[in-house]
């Protein structure tokens, strides 16, 4: 599988902590489109859905989650609770996220615009695709 977590950097000083990503530089594409998910309540699952050609960094900035990435072949479960860690999530990926602590944000860096047209939502027909 060709996810993998990202160290981001991170500069320390008796101010704080600060963290920054730029894109085709920390990661491997240009980010044309940042989103976040929040107030998550417990329990509850978020995504179950593939990308056709999307990539995307899924970092967690407040709280935990679990991600669970799935290429058709093998499964690989990512618990993110590091702001300066992100998940590179590279296309023909399904995702599903769950586990979400309380307070959690989940910011995610993506290579494109929205485009439903990217989307796989059935699973079978992801598995369909990623399998050839």
């Amino acid at each position: 599988m060709d996810a993998q977590i990202i160290q981001l950097p991170k500069i320390e000083d008796v101010r704080g902590a600060l963290t920054f990503v730029e894109g085709a530089h920390h990661i491997p594409f240009e980010i044309k489109r940042v989103y976040y998910l929040y107030d998550v309540p417990g329990g509850a699952s978020r995504a179950a859905h593939g990308h056709r050609t999307l990539q995307q960094l899924v970092i967690a900035m407040a709280g935990s989650f679990d991600i669970t990435l799935d290429n058709g072949y093998e499964k690989q479960l990512y618990s993110l609770n590091r702001s300066y860690y992100g998940l590179y999530v590279p296309p023909m990926t399904w995702r599903d996220l769950d586990n979400f602590s309380s307070g959690a944000v989940c910011l995610v860096l993506a290579s494109d615009h929205y485009d439903e047209g990217d989307y796989f939502r059935e699973y079978d027909e992801f598995l369909k695709a990623a399998r050839g």
